[in-house]
């Protein structure tokens, strides 16, 4: 004959020793966070410094986002995004800052940082922020699938949503130095036959990416005028700004928004004058 009340003992100290339910995301305090996959949090993160109207040069590219962005918000249709290019150019930067723009206008937007190396852990986050009455922008900055296929395969499968479809709350953006995600290296670290295989997957996930907004290398005259945006936006004097601005990209053998950044915070530090972090 069982014995009922020693099974409802039982049961009693198995619910104890099992681990507390994770409580429910709280998306209340911030408008951006980071995800952290191993304890499923979402660590808040203060609004993005930089204005939109900072990033000199891209407008094409600005106002392509933004489009698309405000779509999104308003339960329009739009397409997941991919940014890809020269490094420094604003890339993050845009994603970034016309997030904070568009979300002044609407408060339930909410955007969700996460390391390119976890791209295993996003279907799961995709299901968990479907059931959200909040609208997500996911962001993974500098993609690519240094492991090959299966990281492909992981955000083919966030993206399709399987038998659920994706979800209509989650816009997925993602910045890449290469257009079709792949490492350089890929056919010598594979071999040929590996390496097109995962070739085929990767660039089946490129095509995944409705959106792509390519963003070239910046040009002298544009450098310069990235460089002087900055400097009458907080304030920096230099009678010989433009040489200075040009040796200082020629030492960085680069020029860019990037580039252009550093050097207005080495010329504001010099000045003592502050600028946002």
């Amino acid at each position: 004959m069982t014995d009922a009340p020693l099974l409802a003992r039982i049961a009693d100290a198995l619910e104890r020793l099992a681990p507390p339910p994770p409580a429910a995301p709280d998306f209340a305090g911030a408008r951006l966070f980071r995800h952290e996959p191993a304890s499923g949090a979402f660590v808040p993160a203060g609004d993005f410094p930089l204005g939109l109207d900072l990033l000199v040069g891209i407008e094409r590219q600005k106002d392509r986002f933004v489009e698309n962005l405000r779509r999104f918000a308003v339960g329009l249709p739009c397409n997941h995004v991919l940014l890809w290019g020269v490094r420094g150019t604003g890339k993050s930067s845009l994603t970034k800052a016309a997030f904070v723009a568009v979300a002044d206008d609407f408060p339930a937007l909410k955007l969700i940082e996460v390391d390119r190396d976890e791209v295993a852990a996003l279907p799961p986050l995709f299901d968990l922020l479907r059931a959200r009455d909040e609208r997500f922008v996911v962001l993974c900055d500098d993609l690519s699938f240094e492991d090959g296929a299966a990281a492909a395969k992981a955000l083919k499968s966030a993206l399709e949503g399987g038998v659920s479809g994706p979800p209509e709350n989650v816009l997925f953006v993602a910045t890449s130095n290469r257009r079709h995600l792949m490492p350089r290296d890929h056919v010598e670290r594979q071999g040929a036959i590996a390496a097109a295989e995962n070739a085929e997957e990767e660039m089946s996930v490129s095509d995944r990416f409705g959106l792509w907004i390519g963003f070239p290398p910046m040009d002298q005259d544009t450098y310069l005028a990235v460089v002087r945006g900055y400097a009458d936006r907080f304030g920096l004097a230099a009678p010989d700004l433009d040489r200075r601005a040009l040796q200082w990209s020629q030492l960085r053998g680069a020029r860019s928004g990037r580039v252009a950044w550093q050097f207005v915070r080495d010329l504001a530090g010099e000045l003592g004058v502050k600028l946002p972090a």
